[in-house]
């Protein structure tokens, strides 16, 4: 069933809409510098994440594993990842804890990839109807399958709400999560919903590296789900997808509320590498991206290589239009918030 249900997502995010029309980061706009006085070949795109030097601040953020077609996505998605220099994250591993298709995520490490992030949901840290939670020596396994430098715990309830198998206790989640960042590099993402100023104050304080907003815009998970319900004819589900395909908090929203006292990914809705610079402008370490790079995952990692190398070239012409020479010009760049992103920041 897990298998099956992998896949399903897979094919439902190539070939179905699961994201909102409105791109919220189109409503950041970067102030123009017309003489910027810079030569674009000499521009520094490094920077650190968790302290792994990326060649540019993208990471390719967690996708699939677990089903036989996962093993060539992500090898395609590790292969060029190494060669451009930039991050990856895993789908999530509860599969391979549970010795399902270990191979779709242990070859990731047949690459070079400067930061690698593994993945467990937060759901599975606590006893789900007759699921028992996962134990530290799981999530020890999890991340040394694929060589994790940081784990994120994923916080998916919105996509476990509307799916026909979901798991939706969330009791004790938060103190799970405190009490392994005290023993493994952890992280914090949502998966498509963002995360608010209070859950952001709360999470800061008790170990974890860093976070990934995850923001709406990019996949809907709920919209995901509200396909798979359908095709079950499970009604009650499909209405809650459906009901939900909207929800959360967009990712520039979110990643403006939340600030920088912590490494935050903006993901959620990055389709070019300008919204890479906008992310950057707001305050992000990186920008991160998924559905963006899924369909050509599915074809070579040379096809992989090409949209890397499109949004990091997009990156630096919008570095040279700002005038910023290295990512730490960048994030003072001049910018303003337009838009249904400025109507939320209004109300807030």
């Amino acid at each position: 069933m897990m298998k099956e249900r992998k896949a399903d997502h897979i094919d439902i995010c190539a070939n179905e809409r699961v994201a909102q029309d409105h791109c919220y980061w189109d409503d950041i706009k970067l102030i123009h510098e017309a003489l910027p006085e810079i030569d674009a070949d000499s521009i520094d795109l490094g920077t650190k994440v968790f302290g792994k030097k990326l060649d540019f601040p993208f990471i390719v953020t967690a996708i699939t594993g677990g089903f036989p077609g996962a093993e060539k996505i992500n090898g395609n998605i590790a292969e060029a990842c190494a060669e451009l220099g930039v991050g990856m994250g895993i789908g999530s591993q509860r599969a391979a804890v549970e010795n399902i298709d270990r191979e779709s995520y242990s070859v990731i490490r047949d690459h070079d990839v400067p930061l690698v992030i593994g993945n467990i949901g937060a759901p599975q840290l606590i006893r789900q109807k007759k699921k028992d939670a996962f134990t530290e020596e799981d999530i020890k396994d999890a991340i040394d399958l694929i060589d994790a430098d940081v784990m994120a715990i994923h916080l998916n309830f919105l996509q476990e709400a509307a799916q026909p198998e979901g798991d939706t206790n969330s009791c004790g989640c938060y103190d799970a999560i405190r009490r392994l960042a005290q023993k493994f590099p952890m992280i914090v993402k949502e998966t498509g919903a963002g995360i608010s100023s209070k859950t952001a104050k709360r999470l800061s304080g008790i170990g974890i590296k860093g976070i990934d907003i995850a923001g709406t815009g990019g996949t809907s998970f709920a919209a995901v789900e509200m396909y798979r319900a359908v095709a079950k004819k499970d009604d009650i589900r499909a209405s809650v997808g459906r009901t939900f395909f909207d929800w959360g908090i967009p990712a520039p929203v979110s990643l403006m509320c939340i600030g920088t006292d912590i490494p935050v990914i903006a993901s959620g809705g990055i389709r070019n590498g300008s919204h890479m610079a906008a992310a950057i402008a707001l305050g992000a370490c990186c920008a991160g991206a998924a559905g963006l790079i899924l369909n050509d995952a599915m074809v070579s990692a040379e096809a992989v290589k090409k949209k890397l190398m499109m949004i990091r070239e997009e990156l630096r012409a919008a570095m040279l239009l700002t005038g910023s020479g290295d990512i730490i010009s960048l994030s003072k760049a001049d910018h303003i918030v337009i838009g249904k992103t400025k109507e939320w920041m209004d109300q807030l």
